[in-house]
This record gives C-alpha cells, structure tokens and sequence, in this order.
C-alpha cells in the first residue's frame, strides 16, 4: 500500500491533467448540445491546432501561451467556415451525414498533417516544461497548473457568453428547439456555425497548453478525443459544468489507476467508468441526454 501523502498527490495530479481533458471535451460537449452530433474530426482539429502552435514557436520563438491570443479566433475562424461552407451543404439536413463528413474531415485533416510533417513526435521545450510548485510534501509541474487555471476561465467565459449575450441566447434557443428558434428569426445554420467555430476555438486553448508538457504527431488527437468522449458521457451531453467536472474526475481516475496498476495501464481506469457510466447513468452527471 502507498502511504496516503503519494495518493493525495496523485489525485491533485489527477485533477491537474483532466483539466485538459475538459477543455478538449468543452468544445465537443457544445457542438453536441446544440447540433446534436458528435464531431468526429474534432480530434484531428486539435492536432492541426496543435502544429499550428509549433509552427509559430518554431519560426518566430513566440510562447505557446502567448498563441492563445492569436490561434483563437484563427481556429473559431477555421469552425466557421468549415461547418457553414463545408459541413452544412454537405449534410442535406440529415445527422448521418454529418458523421460521415466530419469522419471524412478527420482523415483528410490527419493525412495533410501526415504529409507536411511527416510522422515524427514533436514537443516544444519552454523554460516553465519541467518547473515545479512545491506546496508543502507536494509537487504540482507549473505548466499544468496553469491548464487548470485556464480550463476553468475558459469554462466561466464560456457560461458566461451563452447566459448573458444575444448570441449566447440564440444558442441555447437552438439547442432547445431549432423549429422554435426559426419562428421567431433566429438564422440557425448561421448559430451552428457560430458553434462549431466556438467549440474550435476550445481547442485552440487545449492545443497552446498541451504543448509545453505533451508531444505532437499527426494522430495525437486519437489520444485526446477518445477520453473526451467518455468525459462528455459522464458529464451529460450538452453540459458544459459537466464538462468541466467530469474531465476533472477522469483525471483522477487515470493516475490513481496509474498508480495501483502501472502507468501503461493507467487509462483502463478511464473506459472502465465509461462502460459503467452507460450502464448505471446514461444521462451522465447532471442529466444531460446521452
């Protein structure tokens, strides 16, 4: 048995790096709750976003963090255009093809990325990668801390832009009732647009945070997305709180399970609670249709 010092720490870890799961799960949540599919590319997107980051670091020396003020509205941007231009016309109305596109998307996106940057692991060395908090018998990496601060912003900003904007409104109008929200003039295709641009430019802010302490390669989002989705599940569809919450707690199912397993079996833990949740809690967390 661990004492219980290495076990606390382990679960504040946790905690740590399923902040980013959240902030990858924030966007899909979204896109869920108001298009009513699941984004099948967002994977490749945030791999895309992500040597995005290392390109910039690499030509012009600019800090991942730095990026975030540039790479969110290029990648809200990049959602836009491609849901209204591409997405959209494509689907003809139907959800089936929406998977099928966005799955489409995901492979073309992951073999331009393939063929530009061949299949080498890349990182981005900061000189905040390996520094440390130490609080008390505590070691938190400061980079990952900063993803918890900035999962939670980036959460509260988000609430906040669909309870108190126009445009936030007009979301959850369509969320609820698409039918509804065209009769009293609400442009739907533009707010699923809006949308998947917003659940895009999540993943811009995943990508600037992930790099200091995580590698790259053209399928790393495979890596992502698949504990996304459970994260996803296990808050609720569509609920951002749950999001947020539930990545918190597959964190720390993943490195407790790292630790009392090993570390290469550290995300059975993960799909283990995925398969129970659809067992026991379809709803996920906080009801949210699943």
């Amino acid at each position: 048995m661990y004492p219980p010092s290495i076990v606390i720490e382990a679960v504040l870890n946790g905690m740590l790096t399923g902040s980013i799961y959240a902030l990858v799960a924030l966007g899909l949540t979204l896109v869920y709750g108001v298009l009513h599919i699941i984004n099948f590319s967002h994977g490749a997107m945030l791999a895309a976003a992500m040597f995005i980051v290392l390109s910039i670091h690499q030509k012009f020396g600019l800090d991942p963090y730095w990026q975030i003020v540039i790479l969110v509205p290029l990648m809200f941007a990049a959602g836009y255009l491609v849901q209204r231009y591409i997405i959209g016309p494509g689907s003809h109305g139907k959800d089936e093809n929406v998977l099928l596109i966005t799955l489409g998307l995901s492979i073309v996106i992951e073999n331009v990325l393939l063929a530009i940057y061949r299949s080498d692991i890349r990182t981005i060395n900061t000189s905040y990668s390996f520094d440390v908090f130490e609080v008390g018998p505590f070691i938190f990496s400061q980079a990952r801390v900063f993803g918890l601060v900035a999962s939670i912003l980036t959460a509260i900003v988000l609430w906040l832009f669909l309870s108190k904007t126009s445009i936030g409104r007009a979301i959850r109008a369509v969320s609820k009732e698409q039918l509804g929200a065209r009769l009293v003039g609400i442009n739907v295709q533009k707010i699923f647009a809006i949308t998947f641009g917003i659940g895009a430019a999540c993943l811009a802010v995943a990508s600037c945070l992930l790099l200091p302490i995580f590698y790259v390669s053209p399928n790393v989002g495979n890596t992502f997305v698949l504990v996304a989705f459970t994260v996803v599940v296990l808050g609720g569809m569509g609920s951002i709180s749950g999001a947020l919450i539930g990545g918190l707690f597959i964190g720390v199912i993943e490195s407790l399970s790292g630790l009392f397993l090993g570390e290469s079996l550290g995300q059975i833990g993960i799909f283990v609670t995925f398969i129970l949740v659809l067992l026991f809690r379809p709803t996920g967390l906080f009801g949210a249709k699943a």
